[in-house]
């Protein structure tokens, strides 16, 4: 892959935003480039994606998704990668997750993938988080709550367990099986750039159309990235003193970080798990509160980076109604809000 190398950094503690990167390639071949072209770009050869690919897994939440658009996002996760599926399904009046599970064991027939599926309310993984004192992620039935970061939450766990040392995220709706084997590699990509093991990479997409009256809006943003954006942007304006745009990937669910990242990291319920990811780094490692722990402050010693690389492909997944639009908006606006580091001034 072929990319540009970050044109600006904003610091703000021990974190480093990076702006958005621009793919030129998705592949580099074996092309040798000239100095002028090397002071621009950095080309990451298929052999060095492929090793990070190795130690990487990708997290597939689902909840009730189109069994098509699941066989297409497996398509398209390179197979070095270890997946991960993490369902919250219905059981009831018909078993989606059964149906998924059969899908999984179909496409694996044929591919002979590394593929862990699990669903949220399976009963010894509530007892696992009991155990251990972990009560806040459970419903008042005492199953795991069906959210998205909880989802996200138990697929680290996982790809920790498997020993890798990178987990990534994938939504089951994406339409577009290219567009997932690029944000994989541009997962990949961000790593190898990265100068510290506390490492995040977003994926900024280049478009997410939109069906308009005659045909396709390619919209930049979508309507909760846009505001999330917003939002953080100005909270990180609020303590350096100059107005910023940095932050573009605010609700951005195609991501990935060290697993020494993730082990940091604390998780917000529901839809604010990504906003509030890009929150948790600055609260830690910031330096506007105190870290959390003595782990956090060994880390801030070495710097977290946060890659934001815009894709190739157009952002396409399925419509879920206003609803769905305003869920999302609620809890990442709230993400933002509840911070310890929200000045009150940026609340009202």
């Amino acid at each position: 892959m072929i990319l540009e190398l970050p044109r600006r950094v904003e610091h703000f503690g021990a974190v480093r935003f990076y702006d958005t990167q621009r793919v030129y390639e998705l592949d580099s071949g074996m092309k040798k480039f000239p100095t002028k072209a090397r002071e621009a770009v950095a080309t990451i050869s298929s052999e060095d994606i492929g090793k990070i690919n190795q130690k990487m897994a990708i997290v597939v939440p689902i909840k009730d998704e189109r069994l098509r658009l699941l066989e297409g996002v497996l398509s398209g996760i390179p197979h070095d990668c270890h997946v991960i599926v993490v369902s919250s399904s219905r059981r009831h009046p018909v078993d989606r997750f059964a149906m998924e599970v059969q899908l999984l064991k179909r496409f694996n027939h044929f591919v002979g993938d590394e593929i862990l599926v699990i669903h949220q309310h399976d009963p010894g993984l509530s007892e696992t988080f009991r155990s251990v004192g972990f009560d806040s992620i459970l419903d008042e039935t005492g199953s795991v709550r069906r959210g998205k970061a909880e989802a996200m939450f138990i697929g680290v766990l996982l790809a920790k367990m498997v020993g890798k040392e990178y987990v990534g995220f994938i939504d089951a709706d994406n339409y577009v099986p290219g567009a997932v084997h690029e944000y994989v590699e541009i997962y990949a990509a961000g790593f190898s750039l990265a100068e510290s093991p506390f490492s995040m990479v977003r994926v900024s997409w280049i478009y997410k159309p939109k069906i308009a009256e005659n045909g396709l809006f390619f919209a930049k943003f979508g309507r909760v990235s846009a505001v999330s954006n917003d939002c953080i942007n100005l909270l990180i304006s609020s303590y350096t003193g100059f107005g910023t745009e940095i932050i573009k990937t605010a609700s951005s669910g195609e991501h990935a970080m060290s697993m020494q990242l993730a082990e940091l990291l604390y998780y917000a319920s529901g839809f604010s798990v990504e906003p509030y990811e890009i929150i948790n780094i600055m609260e830690q490692f910031g330096g506007v509160i105190p870290a959390p722990s003595q782990a956090a402050s060994q880390a801030a010693l070495l710097g977290v980076d946060v890659f934001q690389i815009e894709s190739r492909n157009p952002h396409l997944h399925e419509e879920k109604g206003e609803g769905h639009i305003n869920e999302m908006l609620l809890s990442s606006i709230g993400a933002i809000y509840h911070s310890q580091i929200c000045p009150p001034k940026l609340k009202e």
